[in-house]
């Protein structure tokens, strides 16, 4: 198999475009019908049949919630329309009238109380939400086109009323091409959570190490720049949203950045992916490679890096998207400079050959035990996403983890 840098950039659409609608709603992210029907969309693979609906299993081991007061929702899309999970296991379309008395819906399906809880997935595409303590706050709304929407809980904006509630989510598509999941940290991170598919093979991604929520909180803790990002013990937030809420600096990349435009303005970078090997220096202002096709970029900014956004944005065309995604991850990785072919595949050499770099992402892949997480968008350049897939699935779990 690829690495999945190498394959189709749709997975990265979709992050992007949940963190730029969770910024264009500063209340809340309103997800487009569309946006959370892409991953597994392109090349993932065999494409056998999935085959029907599929068993999901949550655990509750967090050892700090009761089951009582732990809260699931499932949330996404099917064919093109917004629905939900319902505790009887059927998808129900997103209706207006679904919002109560005090303006918000409640979706909430209840842990079984002792155990295990038995669900079954249909095909969708969307979100595994959990909420401890207590219940998100979702509100049904009617957008651009008129149809009911959802407004999704956006932990990284003050006025939100989801906020001051402890919450995360996992992220999948299942359809008929298989399942296809992770456990994103792309927004924010907060509670810890991992996944697992059984079928063609066993796999599980997104397991912390013991302590390993503590530690990521306490390693953000001593670095300034970072520190703002902690929210008491609820989370903490990717620093791209951090920057959009004024408490990043808007120039933390820049001193790396003007670096990487200095070095390579006298010296060839290589960026290998499936399309070819492309070769590239700065001229002018920008980037400019040859090779299968000729790509080049513009001058980023910090915000550009940490959303792997604007200047480094992946289009979906085979030859600009990977190198774009390639150059994103050199950049949060910080790897640019101190490698000149890139990818750079050694995690020894991640986040260390300059004190700028993503500190935040740093940190929540040292706390995962597979030293995988999605802690930019990306993460999954090498293959070092907490991303699993299976053609053939029968089952899928969910497991809220010790804190």
């Amino acid at each position: 198999m690829s690495p999945r840098h190498q394959r189709n950039v749709s997975r990265r659409r979709l992050l992007t475009s949940l963190a730029g609608a969770a910024v264009a709603v500063p209340a809340a992210a309103l997800i487009a019908p569309h946006a959370l029907a892409t991953i597994g969309s392109g090349d993932e693979g065999t494409k056998a049949s999935a085959g029907g609906a599929l068993p999901l299993t949550v655990v509750n081991d967090s050892g700090a919630f009761a089951d009582s007061s732990v809260y699931l929702y499932i949330v996404g899309n099917q064919d093109g329309r917004q629905v939900r999970l319902t505790p009887e296991g059927t998808l129900a379309p997103i209706s207006l009238s679904d919002n109560g008395a005090d303006g918000y819906t409640d979706y909430a399906i209840a842990l079984s109380g002792s155990g295990e809880t038995s669900l079954t997935l249909p095909y969708m595409s969307g979100r595994i939400y959990v909420a401890l303590g207590d219940k998100l706050k979702f509100k049904a709304v009617a957008d651009g086109n008129g149809d009911a929407a959802l407004q999704y809980p956006a932990g990284w904006v003050t006025s939100d009323p989801n906020y001051d509630v402890l919450h995360d989510c996992a992220e999948f598509t299942y359809n008929a091409a298989g399942m296809f999941c992770n456990t994103t940290m792309v927004d924010m991170f907060s509670v810890p959570l991992s996944i697992g598919l059984t079928g063609a093979e066993n796999r599980t991604t997104g397991t912390l190490r013991a302590q390993g929520r503590d530690q990521v909180f306490a390693a953000l803790r001593e670095i300034p720049e970072f520190a703002p990002l902690v929210v008491d013990d609820l989370r903490v937030i990717a620093p791209g949203h951090g920057l959009d809420a004024g408490i990043f600096a808007t120039d933390y990349f820049d001193p790396y950045i003007d670096e990487v435009w200095s070095t390579y303005t006298g010296r060839d970078l290589t960026v290998t992916t499936n399309a070819g090997t492309f070769t590239g220096r700065v001229r002018g202002d920008r980037f400019a490679f040859d090779g299968p096709a000729s790509v080049s970029f513009a001058r980023p900014t910090t915000r550009d890096v940490l959303f792997c956004d604007g200047n480094l944005a992946a289009p979906n065309d085979g030859t600009t998207g990977p190198v774009a995604a390639v150059l994103g991850a050199g950049f949060n990785r910080s790897t640019l400079i101190s490698d000149t072919a890139q990818p750079t595949t050694d995690p020894a050499a991640f986040y260390r050959a300059s004190p700028i770099t993503n500190h935040y992402s740093a940190a929540v892949h040292a706390a995962t035990r597979d030293g995988k997480a999605y802690g930019f968008a990306f993460d999954d350049v090498a293959d070092f996403a907490s991303y699993i897939q299976d053609t053939a699935p029968t089952g899928a779990r969910l497991t809220l983890t010790p804190f």
